[in-house]
């Protein structure tokens, strides 16, 4: 009996957040992407109607946030975000999924707010099933290899140091060696 009980704990924790304490402390969680899980090469057409896919992002890390203009947690963080991306642009990109809303909604949001980030549509939620994405907003993280690492669920500020100790691993590595301003 004591065995379901913590079964049913630990898959309480995965299937809402909210029960884990790392959640109810900082409002996020960070779930290690599956060993045996498979990335969907394709991730969707952006607004303008380019086609995205993660092998044309290689030698960045991307951050890949899924979002909908009616999740307060999602706008209350899209700020953070664009600050991220215009900070690091040359070694990371951000692109955001938005999650079963009209095109119209989408750019209203767009407009009100001047994010000016890649929005690519998930009309039919088809993208969020495909990451396992169920609980919004949820970020994945994927290194400069193109390796998804993590998933991190719920808000965070992605400008402050519990987000810069998630991004910091994804960044390319430069050997020492070949480092500007750094002797062999």
């Amino acid at each position: 009996m004591q065995r379901r009980r913590v079964l049913a704990a630990a898959a309480a924790a995965c299937v809402w957040p909210a029960a884990s304490p790392l959640y109810a402390e900082t409002g996020f969680d960070v779930q290690p992407w599956p060993a045996n899980k498979a990335a969907p090469k394709q991730l969707s057409t952006d607004q303008p109607g380019s086609n995205w896919a993660l092998a044309d992002l290689r030698g960045r890390a991307v951050l890949i946030n899924f979002w909908a203009s009616w999740c307060e947690p999602c706008r209350q963080e899209m700020p953070s975000l664009q600050r991220l991306a215009l900070s690091r642009s040359a070694e990371l990109k951000v692109l955001t999924v938005n999650f079963k809303e009209a095109p119209g909604s989408v750019e209203q949001f767009m407009a009100q707010t001047g994010l000016q980030l890649p929005v690519l549509r998930d009309g039919d939620g088809a993208i969020a099933r495909q990451w396992g994405v169920r609980v919004f907003p949820s970020t994945i993280l994927v290194d400069s290899e193109g390796i998804v690492r993590s998933t991190v669920r719920g808000a965070i500020d992605w400008t402050g140091p519990a987000a810069q100790r998630l991004i910091q691993p994804l960044l390319k590595r430069v050997p020492a060696a070949v480092a500007p301003g750094l002797a062999p």
